[in-house]
C-alpha cells in the first residue's frame, strides 16, 4: 500500500512537470518574439493568450517583459509591454527573486528603467533573493553608470526598506568602488552625483568603514584599484608629460551651490575638504578607533595598499590614524618591510618624508630575526622583476634596494645574523645566485650580437679608406675627388664610423670577459653597456653618411635634388635602431645615472 502511494506520488510529480514543459513550449513563439523585438507577433500571441502577459514562460520563471529587456533589441517592444501589462505585475519576479528592474539595471538598459520606474516605482525597493539586493546593487555590480546614476536619482532613502543603511548600503558602495565610480565623468563641472563613491560616504559617512560578512568594505577594494592612483599608473615620458596638463576635476573643489548642501541637515555630511581617497572611504576616524577598526585598517595597509605600492592610501590612513604606523603583522613586519618585500618603492619613499621615526622604522626585526637589509637581499616578487626589461637591468634593480636600505640601517645590521645565521650579503648571495646567472647570460647573448655588427662595420669603413670613391690620381696618388665639399664629409664620418665601431667593439668584447660578480651589474656593466651602444649608434650613422656622401660624388653629377632620395634612404636604417635598441640604450642611462627610484618624492609631511 506504501509503495503504491509512492508511486501515485512519483507519477502525480512527473505528470507536472510534463505539463509544465508543456506551457514552455507553448510559449515558444512569444519567447522567440520577446528576443527579436518582434512586436507583431507578440501582440498576436497576447490576443489570442492574455494571461501570457504575465506567463513564466521558461523554466527560469521569466516572462516576457524580463526577456525583452534582457535582449536590448527593442525599447519599442518593452514600452508597449508595460502599456498593456497591469502596474503590479511589473513586480513579477524570475528565479533568485529578480523583478524586470532588477534585470533592466543588471543588463543596463536605462531607457527600459525608465519606463519600469515610472509605470511602478516601488520596483525600486524590491529586493532579490541573493544578498537582498536593489535594482541599485544590480547596476552598480554589473558595471552600468549610466542606469546607475538614474536609479539613483530616484531612489529615496525609504524608512521603511532603508537602500543606504547598513548593510544594503554598505553593498552598494562596495560595489560602486569595485566598480570603480569613484572619479568624476567627462563633463564640465559635474554635479556631485557624478562622484558616486564620493556622495555616498559624503551622505552617509558610516558606510566608509562599513564591513560586509564576507570581509568585504570599501576601503580594502579601494586599497586594491591600483590604476585609481597616479603613482601607479605605467606611463612613458610623453604620456607623462600630456597627464600632467590635464585638467582633473576634484569633488572638494566644487562650488557647492546645490540645495541638497545648502541644506543644513545635509551640509554637516558633505566632504568640503582636500580631495583624497582615504576620505571618500570615510577615514576621518575619531581618537578613540575600535580594535575591529584598527585591525581592518592594518588589513588595507599590509595586503593591499602597501603591497600594491600605493602610497596615496598609506598616507591618508596614516594621517587619519597615526598609530596604524606602529603596527606589525604576524610575522613582524611593519609597512616599509612590508614595502623592501614587495619592492614598492613608492610606500618605501614615504620615510624620506618622515621625521627622526623613520629611524624606529629601520630597526624593525621580524620573527626569524631578519632585518630590513635581510628583507632587502630576498629576490623580489615575478611581477616586480618584470617591470624591468633584461636580466641585467633587474639584477641592477635589486641591487639598488639592498645599497639603499643598506644606507639607512644602522652599521651594526650588516653583520646581523638572523635565525638561520645568515648576514644579509649571505641572503642576497643566495637568494640572487640564478638571477646572476640569467644576467650573465643576458649580457653576452646582447655584446655577442653587438660585437658582430661592431666588426663588420669597423671592417667596411677601414676598406672604405684605401678603396676612396673615384679612385686616385696616378702620378701623385691624391684621391680624384679630393677638393669636393662630400668628399670631406665622406672622409670624416668614414673615419669617426671607424673609431667609434672600434671603440664600441672594445667594449662588448670587455663585457665578454668580464668576470660578473654581483656588484659588477650596479654600474660596472651597464656603464660598458651604454658606451657599446652609444659608439655603435655613431658608427652605423656615420657609416650611412659615409656611404650616402659617396653616391652623391659618383652618380649625382652634382645635381642637387639626387641628396633628397638618399636622405630619406638613409633614414631608414638609422630609424630602425632607434626605435628597437634606442629604448633599451634609455632604459640603461636612466636605471645607471638617473635620478633614480628613491628619495623624496614630496613635502608633505608623513609622520
Amino acid at each position: 500500500m506504501e509503495s503504491q502511494v509512492l508511486m501515485d506520488a512519483s507519477s502525480s510529480s512527473r505528470g507536472a512537470r510534463e505539463n509544465k514543459d508543456e506551457d514552455y513550449w507553448r510559449y515558444q513563439p512569444l519567447l522567440k518574439a520577446a528576443l527579436r523585438g518582434d512586436w507583431d507577433s507578440a501582440k498576436g500571441f497576447f490576443d489570442q493568450d492574455p494571461d501570457a502577459l504575465t506567463a513564466h514562460i521558461t523554466d527560469a520563471k521569466q516572462t516576457a517583459l524580463h526577456l525583452a529587456i534582457s535582449s536590448g533589441r527593442s525599447i519599442e517592444f518593452v514600452e508597449k509591454l508595460v502599456d498593456l501589462m497591469p502596474p503590479e505585475a511589473l513586480a513579477l519576479r524570475a528565479s533568485q527573486g529578480r523583478t524586470a528592474l532588477h534585470i533592466a539595471a543588471l543588463y543596463g538598459n536605462t531607457k527600459a528603467a525608465v519606463i519600469l520606474v515610472e509605470k511602478h516605482p516601488t520596483s525600486l525597493y524590491i529586493r532579490s533573493y541573493d544578498q537582498n539586493q536593489l535594482p541599485l546593487h544590480f547596476a552598480a555590480n554589473g558595471g552600468h553608470k549610466d542606469t546607475l546614476l538614474y536609479l539613483l536619482s530616484v531612489t529615496e532613502d525609504d524608512p521603511v526598506s532603508k537602500p543606504f543603511a547598513y548593510p544594503s548600503g554598505a553593498l552598494l558602495l562596495y560595489q560602486a568602488v569595485d566598480s570603480e565610480f569613484y572619479g568624476s565623468s567627462a563633463r564640465t563641472n559635474p554635479p556631485a552625483e557624478h562622484y558616486i563613491a564620493l556622495d555616498l560616504v559624503g551622505r552617509h559617512p558610516e558606510l566608509g568603514t562599513s564591513k560586509l560578512v564576507d570581509d568585504k568594505h570599501a576601503l580594502k577594494t579601494m586599497a586594491r584599484k591600483a590604476s585609481a592612483f597616479p603613482s601607479s599608473i605605467r606611463l612613458n615620458r610623453w604620456q607623462r608629460l600630456i597627464y600632467s596638463y590635464v585638467p582633473v576635476e576634484n569633488y572638494a573643489d566644487q562650488d557647492h551651490n546645490r540645495s541638497d548642501i545648502e541644506n543644513p541637515v545635509n551640509s554637516s555630511q558633505v566632504i568640503a575638504q582636500k580631495h583624497s581617497w582615504a576620505r571618500i572611504l570615510g577615514t576621518n576616524f575619531p581618537n578613540s578607533v575600535s580594535r575591529k577598526l584598527q585591525a581592518m585598517l592594518w588589513k588595507v595597509l599590509e595586503l593591499l595598499a602597501t603591497r600594491y605600492g600605493i602610497h596615496e592610501v598609506v598616507e591618508e590612513v596614516v594621517e587619519s590614524f597615526p598609530q596604524a604606523i606602529w603596527y606589525v603583522d604576524n610575522d613582524g613586519y611593519n609597512i616599509f618591510g612590508l614595502a623592501v618585500i614587495y619592492r614598492c618603492e613608492n610606500v618605501f619613499n614615504l620615510i624620506y618624508q618622515m621625521s627622526g621615526h623613520k629611524q624606529d622604522m629601520m630597526f624593525v626585526v621580524d620573527k626569524n630575526w631578519n632585518t630590513m637589509l635581510h628583507l632587502a637581499g630576498r629576490l623580489a616578487p615575478f611581477d616586480k622583476l618584470n617591470l624591468v626589461p633584461g636580466a641585467a637591468l633587474q639584477m641592477q634593480r635589486e641591487l639598488q634596494w639592498f645599497k639603499e636600505v643598506e644606507n639607512l640601517v644602522t652599521p651594526g645590521y650588516k653583520e646581523y645574523q638572523n635565525e638561520g645565521n645568515e648576514f644579509p650579503s649571505m641572503v642576497f648571495t643566495k637568494e640572487h645566485k640564478k638571477l646572476v646567472e640569467e644576467g650573465e647570460k643576458w649580457m653576452k647573448d646582447t655584446a655577442n650580437s653587438c660585437t658582430i655588427a661592431a666588426a663588420l662595420i669597423a671592417t667596411i669603413a677601414f676598406a672604405a679608406v684605401i678603396t676612396v670613391p673615384g679612385g686616385t690620381n696616378g702620378t701623385n696618388g691624391v684621391p680624384v675627388f679630393s677638393k669636393a665639399n662630400a668628399f670631406i664629409v665622406f672622409i670624416v664620418s668614414d673615419a669617426i664610423s671607424l673609431f667609434t665601431s672600434t671603440m664600441s667593439l672594445l667594449m662588448f668584447l670587455s663585457i665578454l670577459t668580464s668576470r660578473y660578480a654581483e656588484g659588477d651589474f650596479l654600474y660596472v656593466l651597464p656603464k660598458r653597456l651604454i658606451i657599446g651602444l652609444v659608439t655603435l649608434f655613431m658608427s652605423i650613422t656615420t657609416m650611412i653618411l659615409a656611404f650616402s656622401s659617396t653616391l652623391y660624388l659618383v652618380f649625382g653629377n652634382n645635381k642637387e635634388w639626387i641628396l633628397i632620395p638618399v636622405a630619406a634612404l638613409a633614414c631608414l636604417p638609422i630609424t630602425s635602431f632607434m626605435f628597437l635598441q634606442f629604448p633599451l640604450l634609455v632604459d640603461l642611462i636612466s636605471s645607471t645615472y638617473g635620478p633614480g627610484i628613491f628619495g623624496k618624492k614630496s613635502d608633505r609631511f608623513f609622520f
